[in-house]
């Protein structure tokens, strides 16, 4: 069974809405409901003293209609008097700034006070609805991610440093703090990455981020364990968030979860939107080894820079059965009913404040009779024959001060990346080498800014191609070692033996140069001087300070083959060229020929092709509407769904 529904707020509205509510998601086919995300205050209003009563009515209402339930822990915001009786678990920023209570996510996830709570409203929780007949799945928290730089942080921070590095000797060889005059010599000298003079140490920034994630990590294992032991049939979730400012290592927390659930809003409100979702869910399929589930999504919105852009009609069941197609469990959105006040009171939802008579909640409708008719669960996973690669310390470090330019992107790269093969019409997986070595059994791995190698991964890497693999490497991967000390001898150091190639010299291009290359390729923002040690040269530099020098090599290596960037390419320069090494390698698309704007994506038997354009598109014997959508198998036969 495929799960569609969302976030659902019944505390926010009379008791007399609820009825309504069920009788609504009934004519969608809604068969879930996350309930309680924030609903702290209102379960315990004193502390002590819990107010089950409407969650149990409201859990009896949705069972009765036939509609399962995500109960969550409501420990993303603390109520008010939480922080009034305890002002030290408000959390502190980088400038020493302690946040005031009156929005989601005031606390520090290191304040014994607040762990002590959240695990207490979780017991409660857990103690009377672990075995509650609705109860589909846990979800806990909400969008883990906050930040808190306060001196209890900072003790706790000591503590993981201690785990990680065993001595002070040990750190301050790892942190190179000899530069500067930063040795330490007494754990009580640390604190977390604060406002300084001038740039703080990177190594120190890194860890900081790795301890965040953990310190998240252990508070969401501390709820995840006492719901597990109540019931330990029912699966454990949180909806894992994208973001700069996400302290998050999703692929290690993976480990830690029953299913992988992602909250994914597109911020484009163009053709990137379609690829944004692409990336996403191909990143969750990743991290969830297959499986996984959109947890939280827009229906009806998208978020761009400054607007709310109104989705066009098809465009909510193009988005969602673009994450089914690429291995998601459901469809899942924030939020059920638009809210009358609050601080997102315009944000998307199925039932907007214009009511259920609208266009959609009417496309929510056909959609959730068209997920009732897909059988995905027997049909497996979508596969692929080339992958990218994910890092999240990667990310984190390339944030990081002292870097050779102000604009390196790191998601952009990885983006980029992915948008490329996606334009090529190939499937695409993730592989994540700072968490697992396996590289599988890909025909061609990309490697976008992979900052951060390990001694470990680039021996993966370079068995991957003496077995026959084709890498595609771009620059500032490989520069450093896992605690951010540079490797020596040229760059990529952790690929210099593979590539047959090193690097001399960076020239990072002011914002908006362009460089010509030969094969008719162009690039920008960034190239560098490489000299060849063995790999041969692809395209050289056309003008600019380097012309004549190589700008991409290709080396033989055993019996594969591996490939170095070294410089910015345009989206359509990158595309043009991975296309033709995907096809070198063996790699091929979905479905050949297929139009400009039409997607095809296998998942198991079943095959789905997406029209994102404004004309009629013929696949075969298929006819495409504009906007619309196609699902074929072997057993079954979609209508066209969306705009047509």
């Amino acid at each position: 069974m495929l799960f569609f529904g969302g976030d659902y707020n019944p505390e926010q509205w009379p008791e007399e809405v609820w009825a309504e509510d069920v009788a609504l998601m009934r004519q969608a086919g809604v068969n879930i409901a996350t309930v309680g995300v924030f609903a702290w205050s209102d379960l315990e209003p004193e502390p002590g003293r819990y107010e089950f009563g409407w969650l149990d009515r409201v859990l009896g209402l949705l069972h009765e209609g036939g509609i399962r339930v995500a109960l969550a822990t409501p420990t993303a915001s603390p109520p008010p008097w939480f922080t009034l009786a305890h002002p030290e678990a408000l959390p502190v920023t980088a400038d020493g700034i302690r946040l005031t209570h009156g929005s989601r996510d005031t606390y520090c996830v290191s304040s014994p006070a607040y762990r002590a709570a959240a695990r207490t409203i979780a017991g409660r929780l857990a103690e009377r609805y672990a075995h509650h007949p609705a109860l589909a799945m846990w979800h806990v928290h909400n969008e883990y991610g906050t930040d808190c730089r306060c001196d209890v942080t900072a003790a706790a921070f000591r503590l993981w440093l201690q785990k990680k590095h065993g001595d002070l000797s040990t750190l301050n060889e790892a942190w190179t703090t000899s530069f500067w005059s930063q040795r330490y010599s007494d754990w009580a000298q640390i604190s977390p990455p604060r406002a300084t003079q001038y740039m703080p140490n990177p190594a120190h920034v890194l860890d900081f981020r790795r301890f965040l994630s953990d310190e998240l990590l252990d508070g969401f294992i501390e709820q995840r364990d006492l719901l597990r032991a109540a019931n330990p049939d029912v699966p454990v979730t949180t909806n894992f968030v994208q973001g700069g400012w996400v302290s998050v290592d999703h692929a290690r927390w993976a480990e830690e979860v029953d299913i992988v659930a992602v909250d994914h809003y597109p911020d484009d409100a163009g053709a990137g939107a379609e690829e944004q979702t692409a990336f996403a869910a191909d990143l969750a399929r990743g991290w969830g080894g297959g499986s996984w589930l959109l947890m939280e999504t827009g229906p009806n919105l998208i978020y761009t820079s400054g607007r709310m852009h109104a989705k066009e009609p098809g465009r909510l069941t193009r988005h969602s059965l673009g994450y089914v197609a690429r291995g998601s469990g459901g469809a899942m959105y924030f939020q059920w009913r638009q809210p009358r006040g609050g601080a997102e009171l315009f944000h998307s939802a199925l039932v907007p404040h214009a009511g259920p008579d609208t266009p959609v909640f009417r496309e929510a409708i056909a959609l959730g009779r068209t997920l009732r008719n897909l059988d995905v669960a027997a049909t497996g996973q979508p596969t692929a024959r080339v992958a990218v690669t994910w890092d999240a310390p990667s990310w984190w470090a390339l944030q990081g001060p002292g870097l050779p330019a102000g604009d390196i992107d790191y998601l952009g790269a990885v983006r980029q990346a992915h948008r490329a093969l996606y334009r090529a019409k190939l499937q695409t997986d993730f592989v994540f080498p700072g968490v697992s070595t396996d590289l599988g059994d890909y025909r061609m791995i990309v490697v976008p800014h992979l900052y951060l190698v390990s001694d470990e991964a680039a021996a993966a890497f370079r068995d991957y191609v003496a077995a026959g693999g084709t890498l595609v490497v771009t620059y500032l991967s490989g520069i450093a070692e896992p605690d951010s000390r540079i490797r020596l001898g040229g760059y990529p150091g952790a690929f210099r033996e593979v590539l047959g190639m090193r690097v001399v010299e960076w020239h990072p291009q002011a914002p908006g140069a362009t460089v010509a290359l030969s094969a008719d390729l162009t690039a920008g923002r960034w190239i560098e001087r490489v000299e060849t040690a063995g790999a041969e040269t692809i395209s050289l530099y056309a003008d600019g300070p380097l012309a004549g020098a190589p700008a991409i090599t290709r080396n033989r290596y055993g019996s594969g083959s591996a490939w170095y960037l070294s410089t910015a390419l345009t989206d359509d320069s990158l595309q043009t060229l991975l296309h033709e090494i995907a096809v070198s390698a063996g790699v091929e698309p979905v479905l050949p020929d297929l139009p400009p704007d039409v997607e095809a994506v296998r998942r198991g038997d079943l095959l789905f092709l997406f029209n994102h354009g404004a004309r009629p598109a013929t696949v075969g014997d298929v006819v495409l509407p504009p906007g619309g959508v196609r699902i074929r198998s072997a057993e079954v036969e979609g209508a066209p769904v969306g705009r047509g």
